[in-house]
């Protein structure tokens, strides 16, 4: 699992907005780019090409959840 120490210093590589941890996810706090990206085996695949861009209503529901 990620700590609240590497979550505090990491960020999106394209925005560079601050990430919320979701799951087995880290979701970008940009409301325009919305990306998420997966964790596998407790590293963080932290590369664009790789990332989902999630629908509006799907980020919202997520930031929501964390008091963003």
């Amino acid at each position: 699992m990620i700590s609240e120490e590497l979550l505090s210093i990491m960020c999106c590589p394209e925005t560079k907005a601050n990430l919320v941890l979701d799951g087995n996810f880290l979701v970008s706090t940009d409301k325009d780019s919305r990306r998420r990206y997966r964790i596998e085996n407790d590293i963080p695949v932290m590369l664009i090409d790789e990332s989902e861009v999630l629908s509006p209503e799907e980020w919202a529901e997520i930031m929501k959840k964390h008091g963003k």
